[in-house]
């Protein structure tokens, strides 16, 4: 679909560094089952040239996996993928709540960001923070797997964790930041998913229409603290990713 040249310019959002994004590729992977428990992974070199990386930065990745209890190294026989039962309930992923996939599993998200506002908390949304604090950020972005456009989100949190925020500061992965820069990290969350319209400020690179109906994924999303930090709304283009859950 062609760009108009009056769109606004998207926000390219932080990367995670190199390392980071390998091993939550291969989490994600592992999540989707293309990889079994059991399973060795392919050689090192192999797999950096499959991932367009360094043999190095690969290796932190899988170090970094291992110390999750994702993967098991074995001396002189290779890598090998461990099964949930045995991997650390307290080691959690970047994405960990991400439950958008591709048709075929997997993908690693990324964000353009289309506006940041400080506004006031609204009152047709779930009350968050900690009750005290007037204000709250709005963050608008289009998410990517891999290079598909698959959803365009409308979260919110709480202004009293960073004043004078801006869109140079965030993280594609929004979790990570809240953990990183804000102290505090979300332990559970909540989601409903409705049927919805695509909403007006939808960027034309996402390839449903302002006012398509779309499946839309309202998210509460707790820290470890104990109060409500998040409300977020998600639409997806449901051609490209599904929203998937897994339990065991």
């Amino acid at each position: 679909m062609p760009i108009s040249p009056d769109a606004p310019q998207l926000t390219p959002a932080k990367s995670l560094p190199l390392f980071l994004r390998l091993a939550e590729v291969l989490a994600r992977g592992i999540g989707a089952g293309h990889y079994l428990a059991g399973e060795r992974l392919p050689p090192e070199a192999e797999l950096a040239v499959h991932l367009k990386a360094s043999v190095g930065t690969l290796r932190k990745a899988l170090a970094l996996l291992e110390s999750r209890g994702m993967l098991e190294r074995k001396q002189g026989s290779g890598t090998y993928v461990r099964g949930r039962k045995q991997v650390d309930a307290s080691a959690r992923n970047i994405y960990e709540f991400f439950r958008l996939e591709l048709e075929g599993g997997g993908g690693l998200p990324s964000a353009l960001l289309v506006d940041l506002k400080k506004v006031r908390k609204p009152a047709n949304i779930p009350a968050f923070g900690n009750g005290l604090t007037p204000s709250c950020y709005r963050v608008r972005r289009l998410r990517f797997l891999d290079a598909s456009p698959v959803a365009v989100e409308e979260i919110w949190f709480d202004a009293r964790h960073r004043e004078g925020l801006t869109m140079a500061q965030l993280d594609e992965a929004l979790y990570h930041f809240y953990e990183s820069e804000l102290g505090f990290w979300i332990s559970h969350a909540e989601d409903r998913l409705k049927v919805g319209e695509v909403p007006e400020w939808a960027p034309a690179q996402f390839q449903l229409r302002p006012g398509q109906t779309c499946c839309k994924i309202e998210r509460k999303a707790w820290s470890s603290k104990g109060p409500l930090e998040e409300f977020s709304t998600t639409w997806v283009d449901t051609r490209l990713a599904h929203y998937m859950a897994r339990w065991s």
